[in-house]
C-alpha cells in the first residue's frame, strides 16, 4: 500500500493535532496504538532519548554496529504504521538515537514485509563525535557548563557527543512528503515544533509561533506526566490508573490546547500542565535552537474537563549556541545496602561503618566510597557505593569483603541489596558549540540530501541563561503579586495566625534531574497561595529544608503567571545520573520530600481537614 498524501494543513483549518505515544525509552508500549485509535490525530510523536539513554544506545551499538537506536519504536510501528498512512497521520520521533539512518532503513523494511510503502526520512548532522579533534582545532573547547573545564587535557574520552538539533529538518522532510520522520538528538521540543512549522508554514522568525509549540512540545514531551503522572495532588484524579497520553492542538499563532482522548484515565487540569511546565527548567528564558521561550509569560486557562489553554508565549531569537551532549566512561560501579532495626540505631549504623572501613580497605581503596544512611518506617537503611576503574576491585572484591562482615557485624544485620557484578557506568560532559558549526541535514527516502537552514540567532546561550531580568509580559491582568510588607504579627507577608502543616498540603511541586543538576518547581493553586508561597519559601528557606543542598549554589526564579519558583539546586547530583551515587540520582523525589516538610501556612490558608495541626502564635 503506497502512503496517501495529504494536503499541507493551512492556517484557516482546524489546529493540528499532535499526539504523544512515549515520554522516554521504556515508556508504555500499547501507547502509540491507544493514541493512533483512540481519535483523531494528525501527527504521532515519540520521545525516546534522554542524556542517560545515549551511553545506553552507545552499549547496545558496541553489541551490534548496526543498532544504537530505540527497538520499541520498531514494535509499536508494527501495530499502528499502516493505519497511519491510511489515514494520513504523520510520525515524527528522536527513536533514532546514535543512528537514524539505520533505524529509518530497519522501518523500510518492517514496511515492505507489511506491504505497505511509507516515505522515512531521517534528520542527521548531530553526531560530533569524529569531527571533536577539527572542532577542538579551530578553538571551540568544549567547556563542561558546570566547571568550566575544557575537554582538551581533562583526561576523558567521550563516546557519544551529539548537540540538540531544533524543528527545522523536521519541517524540511514533512515538506517533501515525508510519512514518517526520524530523529537522533534533537530537542524533545522540536517534534512538536517541526510540524507545526510544517503545517502553518511559519518563518524562521515567527518567534512567538514557534515558542508557543516548543511550550506545546514541552508539557507533552514526558507523556503522562501532563495527564496525572507523577502529579503532587493524585488523591484528586478519579480515574490515575492507566492515565491516556496527551495531544496538543497547535494553533496558527503557536497558542494550543492540551487534552487528551475522550474515556483515558488520568486528568489534563491547570495544576497537571504546570507541574509538567515546571519539570526540569531553570531560567524561565527556556533555550531551544529555534527559539528562546519565555516560560514566565505562559498563560494557562482551564478551558472544560480536560483541556487546558496554553498561551500566548513570548518568543525571542534563538541562541548562538548549541547545547552538546557528551558522554564517556566512568569506570565501574557496586553498592551493598544494609538495614538497620530495633535499638541503638546509631550505634549499630557507626559499627557498620567500621566494619566495613576494616572489611574492604575504606577509602583509600576506591577511586569513590560513598556511605549514605537514610531513614524511614521501620528500619534506617545504610548504603555503600564503591567506584573504581577496576570492575574486580568493585566486583567480586568488594562482595567478597562485605559478605566477609555478615556474622561479625551488629544484631539483626541483614543484607537488602548486594552482588558480586560490577557495573559500568557513562559520565554526562554538558557543552555548548556554536549552531554555525553544526551541518544538520534532512535525508529523504530516496536518498536526497537537503541541508538544513539555520534560524537567524542573537546572543550567545551562556549570556541568555544569564540574564536575571525577564522582558515585560503584554499583560499582567491573570496575576499581579503585591509587595511584602511585614508589620507586628505579620506572618511572611499575612497577618493572622498560622498553623504548623506539611507545605505539601497547599503547594504542589515536580522536580527532576539536568546533568548534575536538579531542579524542584513550585506552584500555589490560587492567588492567596502563591502570594504566601512567593514570600515565604527563599534559597535560605529551601536549604534549611533539604539539608544537602546547604552547602550548593541555588537560584531562584519566579514565574508569577503559573504561581510558580522554580529553584535549581546545582551540582547535587555531581555528575549526572548515571554516575550519582544518591539513592534517587534523578531528583524524582526532591520534590515531594521537600512538600513533607512542615511549614507555618496562615491559618486562612490552611486546609482544616489536612491533618491535625499545632497553632504557632502571632508576632
Amino acid at each position: 500500500m503506497t502512503a496517501r498524501q495529504t494536503p499541507r494543513p493551512t492556517p484557516h483549518q482546524a489546529p493540528l493535532r499532535v499526539a504523544n505515544c512515549s515520554g522516554y525509552y521504556g515508556d508504555r508500549l500499547a501507547a502509540a496504538r491507544e493514541m493512533v485509535e483512540g481519535g483523531p490525530i494528525d501527527v504521532l510523536t515519540g520521545d525516546y532519548l534522554a542524556e542517560l539513554t545515549m551511553m545506553l544506545l552507545w552499549k547496545a551499538r558496541q553489541r551490534d554496529p548496526g543498532g544504537g537506536y530505540a527497538l520499541s519504536f520498531l514494535a509499536q510501528m508494527h501495530e499502528v504504521l499502516g493505519t497511519c498512512l491510511a489515514r494520513g497521520i504523520k510520525v515524527v520521533v528522536n527513536a533514532g538515537g546514535l543512528n537514524p539512518a539505520g533505524l529509518a532503513a530497519k522501518l523500510r523494511e518492517l514496511a515492505a514485509a507489511g506491504g505497505l510503502q511509507p516515505s522515512v526520512a531521517h534528520v542527521e548532522g548531530d553526531d560530533l563525535l569524529a569531527r571533536l579533534p577539527e572542532l577542538q582545532a579551530r578553538g571551540h573547547d568544549f567547556a563542561h557548563l558546570a566547571t568550566g573545564l575544557p575537554l582538551a587535557g581533562s583526561g576523558v574520552e567521550p563516546v557519544t557527543a551529539n548537540a540538540y538539533l531544533g524543528g527545522w529538518g523536521i519541517t524540511q522532510a514533512l515538506r517533501a512528503g515525508a510519512d514518517v520522520v526520524v530523529c537522533g538528538r534533537v530537542t524533545d521540543a522540536s517534534l512538536v515544533v517541526g510540524p507545526a512549522a510544517w503545517a502553518f508554514d511559519w518563518a524562521m522568525d515567527d518567534w512567538d509561533a514557534l515558542a508557543g509549540a516548543v511550550t506545546a512540545g514541552h508539557i507533552i514531551e514526558c507523556g503522562t506526566q501532563a495527564t496525572g503522572g507523577n502529579y503532587s495532588f493524585f488523591t484528586e484524579i478519579p480515574d490515575p490508573v492507566h492515565p491516556g497520553f496527551p495531544l496538543a492542538e497547535i494553533h496558527p499563532d503557536g497558542s494550543s490546547v492540551i487534552t487528551k482522548h475522550p474515556g483515558t484515565g488520568g486528568a489534563v487540569t491547570v495544576g497537571t500542565v504546570t507541574a509538567q511546565l515546571l519539570y526540569e527548567t531553570g531560567h524561565p528564558a527556556y533555550l531551544n535552537p529555534d527559539v528562546v521561550a519565555r516560560l514566565d509569560t505562559v498563560r494557562l486557562t482551564q478551558q472544560g474537563p480536560d483541556r487546558v489553554a496554553v498561551g500566548p508565549v513570548t518568543g525571542e531569537p534563538a541562541p548562538l549556541d548549541l547545547k552538546v551532549c557528551l558522554n564517556h566512561r566512568g569506570g565501574h560501579r557496586n553498592s551493598a545496602t544494609f538495614v538497620l532495626t530495633g535499638l541503638d540505631l546509631d550505634a549499630k549504623a557507626d559499627f557498620a561503618e567500621a566494619a566495613l572501613r576494616d572489611a574492604t580497605g575504606g577509602p583509600t581503596a576506591f577511586a569513590v566510597y560513598d556511605l549514605r544512611r537514610e531513614h524511614g518506617g521501620e528500619a534506617d537503611r545504610l548504603t555503600l557505593t564503591v567506584k573504581d576503574p577496576d570492575p574486580h576491585a568493585v566486583g567480586r572484591g568488594f562482595f567478597t569483603a562485605v559478605a566477609g562482615t555478615a556474622l561479625a557485624g551488629y544484631p539483626g544485620l541483614y543484607l537488602e541489596h548486594a552482588t558480586a557484578k560490577a557495573t559500568e557506568y557513562g559520565v554526562y560532559w554538558p557543552a555548548l558549540v556554536p549552531s554555525a558549526e553544526v551541518e544538520a541535514v534532512t535525508v529523504l527516502g530516496d536518498g536526497t540530501r537537503l541541508p538544513v537552514p539555520r534560524p537567524p540567532a542573537e546572543r550567545p546561550a551562556r549570556a541568555l541563561q544569564a540574564d536575571a531580568e525577564p522582558p515585560a509580559p503584554p499583560s499582567l491582568a491573570d496575576v499581579r503579586p503585591q509587595p511584602l510588607r511585614r508589620t507586628r504579627g505579620d506572618v511572611h507577608g499575612r497577618a493572622g495566625r498560622t498553623v504548623r502543616l506539611p507545605l505539601g498540603t497547599l503547594i504542589g511541586a515536580r522536580s527532576g534531574d539536568k546533568g548534575g543538576d536538579a531542579n524542584v518547581g513550585l506552584w500555589a493553586r490560587d492567588d492567596d497561595a502563591w502570594r504566601w508561597l512567593r514570600g515565604h519559601l527563599d534559597v535560605e528557606r529551601l536549604r534549611a529544608l533539604l539539608p544537602e543542598t546547604a552547602k550548593l549554589p541555588v537560584s531562584r526564579y519566579e514565574l508569577p503567571r503559573l504561581r510558580a519558583v522554580n529553584f535549581v539546586v546545582h551540582g547535587l547530583l555531581g555528575d549526572g545520573v548515571a554516575a550519582s551515587t544518591r539513592a534517587d540520582p534523578q531528583a524524582k523525589a526532591l520534590g515531594e520530600r521537600l512538600r513533607g516538610c512542615l511549614a507555618d501556612i496562615p491559618e486562612d490558608l490552611a486546609d482544616p481537614a489536612a491533618a491535625e495541626f499545632t497553632r504557632v502564635p502571632e508576632g
